[in-house]
């Protein structure tokens, strides 16, 4: 079995508050690192089938991303905290799997 990479990359938040915490990384339910706005991490995982999952503080965290990856695949993930603004906050807040959102490309 082979090695693959998956690439996340954070947008720079429009909010200093929201901007300022870190995303935890967790694959298949392991904490890998972490992402700050702005960066773009690569985590190094084996090829297989995987979950992704970023959590911010207390219940915030994005939706659980199944993955299959290839020998030598790279994957992209962009990813950013909730829209400023009411809707999208208030929306966060009632589902925590909304603070985060999580795209693949």
């Amino acid at each position: 079995m082979g090695e693959a990479t998956i690439r996340l990359s954070r947008a720079a938040s429009a909010s200093p508050l929201l901007g300022m915490e870190k995303y935890n990384i967790s694959i298949d339910g392991r904490v890998v690192g972490a992402i700050a706005a702005g960066e773009t991490v690569e985590v190094a995982v084996a090829s297989g089938r995987h979950s992704l999952l970023l959590r911010g503080r207390g219940r915030n965290r994005s939706p659980l991303r199944a993955l299959e990856l290839a020998d030598d695949e790279v994957v992209s993930y962009r990813c950013h905290g909730p829209r400023y603004g009411p809707p999208h906050v208030v929306a966060a807040l009632i589902k925590p799997s909304l603070w985060i959102s999580l795209k693949q490309g």
